[in-house]
């Protein structure tokens, strides 16, 4: 492959670097374009071929079906690893030794006691406040609790940030559900672990004792994994454009949160268990929404189908699958929605137009239905999200900061009115 790349504009022809990934990913590095040619740039609405940085997190091949922590698959971190290994491993660079990872859980148990202020500013949410929006404005809250700016420079520094956001935000997570449902706030459990203590400050009924269940410790566990990073998607780039202009940890968080918060993105899952919810009250005949699904002129979309990056089986949606199947058989909940998923899931296997067109369930598919059948709102859905995409923000804004990358600056071509004079109100 040549090492330069050619363009030629008004009869002139400029040469490019090209450099390539270790996955062998080709690019074309035009940062020094607008230099050479005069002013020249390139339009790419919504980004889909320009790469914003390099990076050593998180390799995704669409076409493939291939998703890679730091060189580890999803398939095996999914099977052998728990969440606090793998959010190690996402921000470090290095899967935990054992000494290391019970520091670091050490670490964040002493760093989860948020200031009781911050009941102060929760209270003043009505409990018609979405639980995502009340999640951004916590963490964005944080800052004023925690004003000194991270020194970048200083790895101990920088290590206690990232212990303070992992050991506060789940309790945050936690509020945010219980304010929405008139339940007393609580800190957690220092006894437990990373994600048993999560489950139980979620869950824990003030008049009775709170017992353990390990499918569903399981099942959060995978979900979360699952979820940790996707390489530079809507929430990760605004984590990393926020985070340019150096501005601090929890605001750069807090807008990622915000950007997940879209139906577009995170919000795909609650979209999921809407459309269900909609099926249901139509009557739930799953064969009638196939064929809508079908029919280019009807406006109806199956939410949780196909994606948007792999153009294969979602390998995420394998590993989910069958935690899926567990969690419903352990549980036995009789719910028509999650029967009303069953029958789509199992159309969209062996319906020829799904399989030719690759569209097959993905992970937000399979994680509302675990989501609901775990007793969990349909409005904390993106929450959840957030909370597995939380240690992915974190390894990426901590890369662009130690790698001192240049603020993000997009440009535009502008296609409005050209010079003209003013005109007073009177004209």
């Amino acid at each position: 492959m040549s090492d330069k790349a050619i363009l030629e504009i008004n009869g002139q022809k400029h040469e490019f670097p090209t450099i390539m990934g270790s996955e062998n990913e080709v690019a074309i590095d035009i940062s020094a374009l607008r230099a050479v040619t005069g002013g020249v740039t390139t339009l790419d609405p919504g980004f889909k071929n320009t790469g914003s940085c390099v990076s050593e997190i998180t390799f995704l091949d669409g076409e493939k079906g291939i998703l890679r922590y730091r060189g580890y698959s999803i398939e095996e971190l999914a099977e052998k690893a728990d969440f606090l290994e793998v959010a190690y491993l996402l921000i470090f660079g290095e899967l935990p030794t054992k000494e290391a990872l019970a520091k670091f859980h050490t670490d964040l148990k002493s760093e989860s006691i948020v200031d009781d202020d911050i009941r102060k500013i929760i209270d003043a949410f009505p409990k018609s406040a979405h639980p995502m929006g009340v999640l951004s404005s916590l963490t964005s809250a944080l800052t004023a609790f925690n004003p000194t700016s991270v020194d970048v420079d200083s790895p101990e520094d920088m290590y206690n940030s990232v212990v303070r956001i992992l050991g506060k935000f789940p309790v945050l997570v936690a509020w945010a559900m219980r304010k929405k449902q008139g339940l007393p706030l609580d800190y957690g459990d220092n006894s437990l672990g990373y994600v048993e203590n999560v489950l139980k400050m979620m869950f824990k009924q003030p008049n009775e004792e709170y017992v353990q269940n390990e499918i569903l410790v399981n099942a959060l566990n995978k979900l979360l994994i699952l979820h940790a990073d996707h390489e530079q998607n809507c929430s990760t780039s605004t984590v990393r454009i926020v985070g340019s202009s150096h501005a601090g940890l929890f605001a750069s968080i807090s807008a990622g949160i915000s950007a997940l918060w879209g139906p577009l993105h995170g919000g795909a899952n609650q979209a999921v268990l809407e459309m269900l919810e909609a099926i249901k009250n139509d009557g739930g005949d799953t064969k009638k929404y196939m064929a809508k699904a079908k029919d280019k002129s009807d406006p109806f979309r199956l939410m949780g189908f196909g994606h948007r990056v792999y153009k294969n089986f979602d390998p995420r949606a394998k590993i989910i699958k069958v935690t899926a199947d567990e969690v419903l058989n352990d549980l036995g909940v009789k719910d028509p929605i999650l029967d009303i998923a069953k029958g789509l899931e199992q159309e969209a296997l062996t319906d020829a137009y799904f399989i030719d067109r690759k569209l097959y369930p993905n992970v937000d598919f399979y994680s509302g239905i675990i989501y609901r059948a775990m007793g969990i709102p349909v409005e904390m859905f993106t929450v959840m999200f957030a909370l597995g995409r939380l240690p992915g923000w974190i390894g990426q804004w901590r890369e662009m900061r130690l790698r001192k990358e240049p603020i993000g600056r997009p440009r535009q071509i502008y296609i409005g009115s050209t010079h003209r004079p003013f005109k007073s109100v009177a004209k």
